[in-house]
C-alpha cells in the first residue's frame, strides 16, 4: 500500500494496478495478433481451410474481416483500459466478451489459438471486473 506525504491518501492496492495493467496490455497484444491474423486471411485466401459441414458457413475472407475489426477494437479498448476510466473497463469487458465469442466460433479453423485467446479473454474480464473499482478510485 502506498502513502503519499502527509495527506493520508492510500492508493489502490498493487494487485489491482497490476491486474488492470495486465488486462490492458493483454488486450493490446491480443488485438494486434488478431488483426494480423485477419490480415493474413485477407492477403492469402487459402490461409485458413474451409470446413465442410460447419454450422457457420463463413468463407476465410469474412473471417479475415471479422478478426481484423475485432482485433483493432480490442487493441483500442486495451489502450483505454490503461487510463483507469470506468467506461474503459466496461468497454474492455464487452470487447473481451465479443472476442471470446468470435474465437469460440473460430475453433474449427485454429483450435489451439482460439482456445488460448478465449482463456486470455476470460482472465481479462476477471481482472477488469474484480479490480477495476480500486483503479478508478485512484
Amino acid at each position: 500500500m502506498s502513502h503519499q506525504a502527509g495527506n493520508g491518501y492510500e492508493g489502490p492496492p498493487a494487485m489491482a494496478v497490476g491486474a488492470i495493467m495486465f488486462a490492458g496490455i493483454m488486450m493490446i497484444m491480443g488485438g494486434v495478433f488478431s488483426a494480423i491474423s485477419g490480415l493474413m486471411a485477407l492477403a492469402k485466401d487459402d490461409f485458413y481451410v474451409e470446413l465442410p459441414n460447419y454450422l457457420l458457413k463463413l468463407d476465410p475472407t469474412t473471417w479475415g474481416y471479422i478478426h481484423l475489426i475485432v482485433g483493432i477494437v480490442v487493441a483500442l479498448a486495451g489502450f483505454s483500459v490503461l487510463t483507469g476510466k470506468t467506461w474503459a473497463r466496461v468497454v474492455g469487458i464487452l470487447v473481451a466478451f465479443v472476442s471470446a465469442v468470435a474465437n469460440f466460433a473460430f475453433i474449427p479453423f485454429y483450435p489451439v489459438w482460439s482456445l488460448l485467446v478465449i482463456a486470455v479473454d476470460i482472465v481479462v474480464i476477471w481482472a477488469l471486473a474484480a479490480h477495476g473499482r480500486q483503479m478508478s478510485q485512484a
